[in-house]
């Protein structure tokens, strides 16, 4: 058995962070969305993997290499254009003889689910579907079954059309047969694995497994500080130094070189990437920090994604808290996001940022300023 798993897309939504990385490298923990994904494959007892890349796939393919380090065997299916789900899983036809396990890269599951996949597929040699529960399955396709039978699938009705609760949570078990399903379904533009799906449907030919573990999904910048909560643990490098004044308290990951200044307080939910700088009296609560970020002394950083290399500085403010973000032309009300500050920017002294307020790559806020909303990358925020 092997594991195709799906990590060509970019991440628009996630912008900018994904400007310069594809979604699944994204870091929660202190290791990117994909290893998780790796890990659990590999302890589901898979060590045979295809990796579908395509949106800058050299930073995929430099971090897990041949993927001896985890354990497995890697191998490369390239998606040189971004046409959906179905046409990636197309480009991993000649990796595969048997039946596989497909699922996205970008989802933190359980290895338990994956296995139970694994041994409904071997069982009944149909198309199967994991499914799980969702508080928003507007968001998702919705799945209506009969017993552990799917007996349809609309993909992101409207909220007050959504039939069910249940939605497909993105692994999927494939007999070899699903290739020539996919290139019979017919669809304009990008093929997503959930047009061939809705015809298989019809024939009765799709079994669903109800996931029992976590399932988590990373569609926005906010959803990386709330999957980064829910499985950090408190993990301190050897190599960090924190200084004896300094209080980290809770479940804090800590990674290599990481300097924790005296006075300074890293409170739960947070995680401190490598060679990461948090200064004197600095507050640090339920953040992602990349690393070679620096928070500046006296800072208050809440609720924040901090970019890579970014520079926080000496008190500033970013008080946390929820408020309305906009995302491709969408209002999201009441997200729990104090801001995000994109790779390289530089966000000067005693600056206060707004709750939601989204910084992009290279930004350059001015001394003392107040910013709100999104800034795009490269401007310069000068002081009222």
């Amino acid at each position: 058995m092997k594991a195709v798993i799906l990590v060509a897309g970019e991440g628009t939504r996630l912008q900018p962070l994904t400007e310069s990385r594809p979604k699944p490298m994204l870091r929660v923990a202190n290791r990117p969305l994909l290893e998780h994904v790796v890990t659990a494959v590999r302890d589901a007892g898979i060590d045979e993997i295809v990796l579908v890349v395509g949106y800058r796939r050299e930073r995929i393919q430099s971090y897990f290499g041949d993927g001896d380090d985890w354990g497995v065997d890697v191998t490369y299916a390239i998606q040189e254009k971004q046409l959906g789900t179905g046409h990636a899983v197309l480009q991993a036809e000649s990796f595969v003889e048997g039946p596989f396990v497909a699922l996205n890269g970008d989802r933190i599951v359980e290895s338990d689910d994956i296995e139970r996949v694994v041994d409904a597929l071997r069982e009944t040699g149909e198309t199967t579907l994991a499914v799980s529960r969702a508080s928003r399955p507007s968001d998702y396709g919705v799945v209506s079954l009969e017993g552990d039978s799917v007996v349809d699938i609309v993909e992101k009705p409207p909220k007050h059309a959504a039939p069910s609760d249940v939605v497909n949570a993105g692994i999927y078990g494939f007999s070899p047969s699903i290739f020539d399903a996919l290139r019979e379904t017919t669809a304009e533009g990008e093929l997503a694995v959930t047009d061939t799906l809705e015809r298989l449907v019809g024939a009765g030919e799709v079994e669903a497994v109800m996931l029992n573990g976590q399932w988590i999904d990373v569609s926005y910048l906010w959803d990386l500080l709330r999957v980064n909560a829910s499985i950090v643990t408190a993990e301190t490098a050897e190599s960090a130094q924190i200084d004896a004044s300094a209080s980290v308290l809770g479940d804090v990951a800590v990674g290599d070189d990481v300097r924790v200044r005296p006075g300074a307080r890293v409170l739960t939910g947070t995680a401190l990437g490598d060679s990461a700088t948090v200064g004197a009296n600095a507050v640090v609560a339920n953040s992602v920090v990349l690393p070679d970020a620096t928070i500046g002394a006296g800072a208050v950083v809440r609720d924040a994604v901090v970019g890579e290399n970014a520079t926080v500085g000496p008190n500033v403010t970013v008080e946390g808290g929820e408020s309305d973000v906009p995302v491709n032309g969408r209002v999201h009300a009441d997200v729990r996001l104090g801001g995000v500050v994109g790779d390289n920017a530089h966000v000067g002294g005693a600056t206060t940022l707004a709750p939601g307020t989204v910084l992009g790559n290279r930004v350059d806020v001015e001394t003392g300023s107040h910013a709100d909303g999104r800034i795009e990358s490269d401007a310069l925020v000068r002081r009222a």
